[in-house]
């Protein structure tokens, strides 16, 4: 039983560490690889580009970078917490593994963040970046940007459709660690909604409930 236990624990903590170890490497590489803006296409539908975030996934920006950087910190704990007392109950290994990859995908980013603005010069057009500069990073601690990476054009909109006449659909610029948990959240829509739904309510019953 308590090897069981072991099991539960241990092996989605190891599943995070090996997600985050591959969002990493390739951050790192198209860091030290490619300048700011620069493009590789790989097919006519999915192209490398090179580009920084200093928001939340996807491109997106809100807020302060402080708040939205602790904002992170926060969910991640949160997540965390909420895998371990699933790990701790007999639900299916298959639903914590799927939280494990939100986790994973939070924590991925959070990381950029926290520290990348230390061990990093900072990436231009005409310049690609240094890990450990003499002169010292280009941010402080928390200030760092998010590296991001894929880009997938699937198609352009016709020019006479409104609104969106000329506008690639789906432009936004990602990474590994945003795609962890998109496909994370959307597992979870599709095929774990009870289980959701009722681990939420073992895990953080209500007063009226564990009255």
């Amino acid at each position: 039983m308590r090897r069981k236990m072991i099991k539960r624990k241990i092996l989605p903590l190891l599943f995070i560490v090996c997600l985050l170890v591959l969002d990493q490497l390739l951050k790192f590489y198209i860091k030290t690889t490619m300048t700011i803006g620069e493009s590789h296409e790989i097919f006519s539908w999915f192209k490398i580009v090179f580009v920084e975030n200093p928001g939340m996934a996807f491109g997106l920006t809100l807020g302060s970078k402080y708040v939205l950087t602790s904002f992170r910190i926060l969910f991640a704990i949160f997540i965390f917490y909420y895998m371990l007392r699933l790990s701790a109950r007999a639900f299916s290994m298959r639903y914590v593994y799927v939280v494990a990859l939100v986790l994973a995908g939070a924590v991925g980013n959070i990381v950029d963040c926290l520290f990348y603005g230390l061990i990093f010069s900072e990436s231009t057009p005409f310049q690609v970046a240094a890990l450990f500069p003499e002169g010292g990073g280009y941010a402080p601690f928390m200030m760092g940007k998010v590296v991001d990476m894929f880009y997938f054009p699937l198609f352009t909109f016709p020019d006479w459709m409104p609104l969106v006449g000329g506008d690639v659909f789906f432009g936004p610029i990602f990474n590994l660690a945003d795609s962890y948990i998109t496909v994370g959240v959307f597992v979870i829509i599709l095929f774990f909604r009870h289980s959701f739904n009722e681990s939420w309510n073992v895990c953080f019953p209500s007063k009226k409930e564990g009255v």
